[in-house]
């Protein structure tokens, strides 16, 4: 068995996988260490098992939902992009297919393919993967990295090591933070890290009452000690806990953040964005006058889930058997308001381990973006969840993944190709 590499790639995920087979196209032998018994199973996972693989919004749009960190990515992604990624996997045998949002999906919907193509695609170059094989610490000399130290107290050495290993969040998929170990142990510093795309749980038992209830074309707002700081329009759930979903998972990032910090925070939900006040306004007075007869709740029937009626009764204090006809101004405006803002009180996020992905990582001032290699060791390259880097749903984040995963394994083959 081989024992001297001229990359080790440490974890096999979607940057890892990119990263190991890229160096090993270059001609540079690739070991590629995985700590589970198989690669890839946190992208096996991905976009609820159908694997969210990029968006086509263009690139400035693209990058803006990175936040302000997202410029670093400016580098990666003009060596690797959207249209380099869907030709790359069409070359693989998966076709894709645009939805909503602009997201791309594979045809077929299976994430699981995606990683099979991709592990054997990587083999297909030359890489040797070794599975069970954790990593314990990098060997660095003279701020020179040396290879890697296994658990098993084993040294492998390299010339160039690219570590892949993730963030911290759905950790039986193998993402337990120990790049982080590592990279602080090199020198790095590590922003510090919490849960991102994550749901949020609420106070009292309204959201348990609505569990299940799945809305679409609805805004969540959240506002941090009274005020607006950011709004989602699309789909959210409710869950036992609280409240979940695309729109949520987007803000929760933020509202992470605000609840780190002590502050007041709620999610407003707009149940009729489509109308302004007085159009909805307009809307309740046609629906009281022409149903007169009828009972409170039998009106909640034309405006909501059967599944709200109750929650809507109880937050109004309108009785459920008034007759529509002797509902008065004050009740209606009261049901206006409800309905245009529907508020929850947050008191705390699921743990990382429950998010979807891990914000913080490595500080992004000590890589280089044009090859992502450590500035501080020279041979130490960093690609994909690792880094201080997430953004919102909508296969963004996979799509820095792959594209930092490439220039990670481009860059390290460009240099030692210099040297062999």
């Amino acid at each position: 068995m081989k024992n001297e590499w001229n990359v080790i790639v440490v974890g096999g995920g979607a940057a890892g996988l990119m990263a190991a087979g890229i160096a090993a196209q270059n001609e540079v032998s690739t070991l590629l260490l995985e700590k589970m018994e198989k690669p890839g199973r946190k992208l096996s996972i991905t976009g609820k098992g159908r694997c969210n693989l990029t968006n086509q919004k263009d690139l400035r749009e693209f990058i803006s939902h990175f936040g302000k960190q997202g410029s670093f990515l400016y580098q990666a992604f003009s060596r690797f992009f959207v249209s380099d990624l869907i030709t790359f996997m069409e070359s693989q045998g998966i076709q894709t297919i645009v939805e909503r949002g602009d997201r791309i999906f594979p045809a077929n919907d299976d994430a699981k393919s995606i990683t099979e193509k991709l592990i054997a695609w990587t083999r297909s170059q030359g890489v040797e993967i070794r599975t069970n094989s954790a990593v314990k610490e990098l060997h660095i000399q003279n701020n020179q990295i040396q290879g890697v130290i296994l658990t098993d107290g084993q040294f492998v050495p390299a010339k160039a090591v690219i570590v892949a290993t993730g963030g911290a969040s759905y950790t039986g998929t193998g993402s337990t933070g120990d790049g982080y170990v590592m990279a602080a142990n090199a020198g790095h510093t590590i922003a510090p890290t919490r849960p991102a795309l994550v749901p949020l749980k609420t106070r009292d038992d309204t959201a348990s009452r609505l569990q299940g209830l799945s809305l679409r074309n609805v805004r969540a707002t959240a506002l941090v000690e009274g005020k607006k700081v950011s709004s989602e329009f699309g789909e959210m759930l409710f869950t036992h806990f609280g409240l979940s979903g695309p729109i949520i998972l987007t803000l929760s990032g933020l509202v992470v953040d605000a609840l780190k910090e002590n502050q007041k925070v709620e999610i407003s939900i707009d149940l009729k964005p489509a109308l302004d006040e007085k159009k909805l306004d307009v809307r309740l007075l046609r629906e009281l006058d022409a149903h007169g007869n009828q009972f409170y709740t039998s009106i909640l029937k034309t405006l909501l889930p059967q599944k709200l009626i109750a929650v809507c009764v109880q937050q109004t204090a309108i009785p459920a058997e008034k007759p529509a006809s002797q509902i008065n101004a004050e009740e209606r405006k009261r049901l206006l308001h409800w309905l245009k803002d529907f508020r929850f009180m947050v008191t705390e996020s699921l743990p990382l381990e429950a998010a979807i992905i891990t914000a913080g990582g490595i500080c992004l001032d000590e890589i280089d973006p044009r090859t992502l290699q450590s500035r501080l060791i020279e041979g130490l390259y960093f690609a994909g969840e690792i880094l201080d880097l997430n953004a919102d749903t909508g296969g963004y984040n996979l799509q820095a993944a792959f594209s930092t995963g490439w220039l990670a394994g481009q860059s390290a083959a460009e240099v030692l190709y210099k040297k062999l």
